[in-house]
C-alpha cells in the first residue's frame, strides 16, 4: 500500500500503547489525554492490551504499565543497542568536559527516541531521562538535526506517517518539512536548535543543541543533543560554547561505530 487509508483502530492502539510505554504507571484518564484518543476508546484499548498481555494493572491502583512482552516488539533492531553501547564512553567523557547532560536519539516512526543519555552523571538536569523516552521529532532538537540531514525518500516516509496523524505536534511537523529552507539552514549549519524544550517532563526549562550522527560511511544513524538549563545560557552562547566539542564527539562515535555495523 503505498498512499492508502491508515487503518484508525491500529493508529489508535499503537498511540495508547506508546503512552503507557512513555509515560506509565499512568490511569486511563491520563491515557487518554497523553494518546489523545476519547476516554472510552482509551478504556476499550487499555482492555485489549490487558488481553494480549502487553500491558497489566499496578496492584491496589488504577493505573496502567507494559510488561516485559513489550520488549518482543523490537526484536531485530538490536542495532540501537550497538549504536548506545558505542557511544557511551564518548558522552561520559563529554558530560565530564562540559557538565550538562548528553544523549543520543534515533528516529522511531513520528518521533526521536533516547537511546543513551548523561542525565544521571550530573545534577545540572531536572530530570533523569531513561532510554525509551521519546519526543515529537520536529519539536526537539535531535528530530531536526535528522530531517535536515536524512535522505528525502525518508522525509517524504515521515511526511506521509505525519498526514496521517491528526494532532498539533504532527501539524508543526509538517510545517518545518514544508519549509526546505530551514531544513537547507540547519543542514549548512550543521547543527539544530530547540529554545525552551516543551514536550518532556519540565516544559520550557530546558533547550537543547544537536549534531547529526553518521556512521563511519556517512549514513545517518541518529542524533546527539546537550541539554542545558533555558535560564541560565541563550542560544548562541550554547552554540559558541559547546558546538565544537559535539562536532569532536560525534565524529568520534561515527569512526567507533565501525564500517557497517549499524546498516
Amino acid at each position: 500500500m503505498e498512499r492508502g487509508v491508515p487503518v484508525r483502530a491500529i493508529s489508535r492502539g499503537f498511540a495508547v500503547l506508546s503512552a503507557i510505554s512513555r509515560d506509565g504507571p499512568i490511569t486511563l484518564m491520563g491515557v487518554s489525554r497523553s494518546a489523545e484518543v476519547p476516554y472510552a476508546t482509551a478504556c476499550r484499548i487499555v482492555q485489549t492490551l490487558l488481553h494480549e498481555g502487553l500491558i497489566e494493572r499496578e496492584p491496589g491502583r488504577k493505573r496502567y504499565r507494559v510488561t516485559a512482552l513489550v520488549q518482543s516488539l523490537a526484536t531485530g533492531f538490536q542495532q540501537e543497542d550497538l549504536l548506545a553501547a558505542v557511544a557511551r564512553p564518548f558522552l561520559e567523557e563529554f558530560c565530564r568536559d562540559v557538565g550538562w547532560p548528553i544523549s543520543i536519539a534515533t528516529r522511531v516512526g513520528t518521533r526521536m527516541m533516547v537511546r543513551e543519555s548523561t542525565h544521571k552523571m550530573t545534577s545540572l538536569t531536572f530530570t533523569n531521562y531513561y532510554p525509551g523516552f521519546t519526543l515529537p521529532i520536529a519539536e526537539c532538537a535531535t528530530g531536526k538535526a535528522y530531517l535536515a540531514n536524512c535522505e528525502a525518500d525518508e522525509r517524504e516516509m515521515v511526511k506521509d506517517a505525519l498526514e496521517a496523524t491528526d494532532n498539533e505536534s504532527a501539524q508543526t511537523g509538517l510545517l518545518l518539512l514544508s519549509d526546505g529552507v530551514a531544513l537547507q539552514n540547519i543542514r549548512e549549519a550543521g547543527y539544530a536548535l530547540q529554545a525552551r524544550n516543551l514536550y518532556n517532563f519540565e516544559p520550557g526549562k530546558t533547550s537543547s543543541l544537536a549534531v547529526p550522527l553518521r556512521d563511519i560511511e556517512g549514513r545517518l544513524i541518529g542524533s546527539m543533543a546537550l541539554i542545558y538549563f533555558a535560564s541560565a545560557i541563550k542560544p548562541n552562547e550554547a552554540i559558541e560554547q559547546f558546538l565544537s566539542g559535539m562536532q569532536a564527539t560525534a565524529k568520534q562515535i561515527s569512526q567507533a561505530v565501525g564500517v557497517g555495523e549499524l546498516a
